[in-house]
C-alpha cells in the first residue's frame, strides 16, 4: 500500500481517467479514506491519503488492519451515496417517494437491493460493475435467464458487515446488488453495429462503470437521436442503456424492514396510488413469485429531457423505485417475530417478477403517465 499527498493522487486520477470523463471528475477526501483505480495494465492501484501530520505508518497491525476496513467501507458507502445521489437528482419520483414513506414510517429506510443494466459486449456486461462489488466482498449468487428480452442478470450478496448506527439507504444495512445484461449477439446485425459503434470507441470505458454510475456520466459519447429510435424498436432495454449507461437503474425499498403499517406491500401500494404514484401495472400491479415469498412491485420510471449528439433533444426513460417484501420461510413460521432476522426471510429473485419489473421504463408504461 503507498502512502500519498491528496493533491498527488488528484493529479494521477486525473492523468488515469479518460478524458471524455476528466471534465466531470471532482474528488475531495480525507485523510485515511482508501482509493483505488485503474493503473497500467490490468492491476489497481490502491493509496491511502494522508496529511503530512499523520502519514507515519503504526506499529500496531491489527490497528492498522482495523483502520483500513474502516477507511474501505466508508470509501465504498461513499460511492454508493454518489450513485443514489445522481438517481435522486434525475428521478422526482423516487425522490417523491422516499419522502412520502418518511413522512409515515420515520424510522430506518432500508434498501433491498440496488439494480443496473449494462450491454453484454466488449467486456462491458455484467462483470464491468460486478468487480467494484466483487472487491468489496460481495457474492455472486445465482444466474437469471429472460430469453424473450435477451438478457440474462446475476445478484451479488453483500458482505455481512454492520450498518451505521441508525442508517438508512446506503448507510444502513449493505444491499443486494442485481445487475442485468443485454446478450448484444443475439440482437440483429443492425442493432449490434449501433452498440459496437460506442463500445468500441470507448475500449477503456469499461474499466470506469463504477466511476460512471457515481458521477452521472456515459463512457461513450452521445448516440444520434435516430440510433436511439433503431434501438427502441427492437429493444427498449438497449435503448435505455445506450442513453442511460451505468446509471443505477432502480433502488428498491425493503418493505418487511418498515416500522408502521407500511410494512405490508398491499397497503404500501394503496398508500402510494392514493397519493397519486404511477405503479407498473405489467403482469399486475403486485409481481408474486410461483412459492408466494417474493413479493414485489414499482413505480413507472421518469422521463428526462436528453440532447443527442445531432442536436435532437428528446424524452427518453430514466429510473423509476420498487418495492420487495420477503416472507418468513415455512421453517422459521414458529420464530417470534421479534427474533426474524434477513436469513429468516425467502432470498434471491425470480426470473417472473424480473420480467415484469423490467418494463418499468418500456413506453407502454411511461404513455400511462400522460392516459
Amino acid at each position: 500500500m503507498m502512502s500519498l499527498h491528496s493533491s498527488a493522487i488528484k493529479a494521477s486520477l486525473h492523468r488515469s481517467f479518460p478524458s471524455s470523463l476528466r471534465s466531470t471528475l471532482s474528488v475531495s477526501f480525507s485523510a485515511g479514506s482508501l482509493i483505488r483505480f485503474p493503473a497500467a495494465g490490468n492491476r489497481v492501484l490502491s493509496v491511502v491519503a494522508t496529511s503530512g501530520r499523520d502519514s507515519s505508518m503504526s506499529s500496531n497491525s491489527d490497528s492498522r488492519g482495523s483502520s483500513s476496513k474502516v477507511a474501505a467501507e466508508s470509501f465504498f458507502r461513499s460511492v454508493l451515496g454518489q450513485m443514489e445521489t445522481v438517481y435522486l437528482n434525475r428521478n422526482p419520483t423516487p425522490k417523491s417517494v422516499l419522502e412520502l414513506v418518511r413522512s409515515v414510517d420515520d424510522e430506518q429506510l432500508c434498501y433491498d437491493h440496488l439494480a443496473f443494466r449494462t450491454f453484454g459486449i466488449g467486456g462491458y456486461g455484467i462483470d464491468s460493475l460486478a468487480s467494484f462489488f466483487l472487491d468489496y466482498g460481495y457474492t455472486p449468487m445465482d444466474e437469471l435467464k429472460f430469453p424473450a428480452k435477451k438478457l440474462r442478470a446475476l445478484w451479488f450478496a453483500p458482505p455481512d458487515v454492520s450498518a451505521v448506527p441508525g442508517g438508512s439507504g446506503v448507510n444502513g444495512p449493505l444491499p443486494r446488488v442485481f445487475i442485468s445484461e443485454l446478450l448484444v449477439d443475439q440482437m440483429s446485425s443492425q442493432t449490434q453495429d449501433v452498440i459496437r459503434k460506442y463500445t468500441e470507441a470507448s475500449p477503456n470505458g469499461k474499466n470506469y462503470a463504477a466511476l460512471s454510475s457515481a458521477l452521472g456520466t456515459l463512457t461513450w459519447e452521445k448516440p444520434l437521436s435516430s440510433e436511439f429510435e433503431q434501438l427502441a424498436r427492437e429493444s427498449e432495454y438497449a435503448a435505455w442503456t445506450l442513453v442511460n449507461g451505468y446509471a443505477l437503474n432502480h433502488v428498491t425499498i425493503s418493505v418487511h424492514r418498515l416500522k408502521s403499517h407500511l410494512n405490508k406491500i398491499k397497503k404500501l401500494n394503496q398508500f402510494l396510488e392514493e397519493k397519486s404514484i404511477k405503479l407498473n401495472s405489467e403482469g399486475g400491479v403486485l409481481k408474486v413469485s410461483p412459492d408466494g415469498g417474493l413479493q414485489q412491485s414499482s413505480t413507472v420510471a421518469d422521463s428526462i429531457s436528453f440532447k443527442f449528439s445531432d442536436g435532437v433533444t428528446k424524452s427518453i426513460p430514466c429510473s423509476y423505485i420498487e418495492f420487495a417484501e420477503r416472507l418468513v420461510l415455512p421453517q422459521y413460521q414458529n420464530v417470534p417475530e421479534s427474533e426474524i432476522r434477513e436469513s429468516h426471510r425467502r432470498d434471491g429473485f425470480e426470473v417472473g417478477n424480473a420480467d415484469k419489473i423490467f418494463e418499468s421504463t418500456f413506453q407502454e408504461q411511461l404513455s400511462r403517465r400522460t392516459g
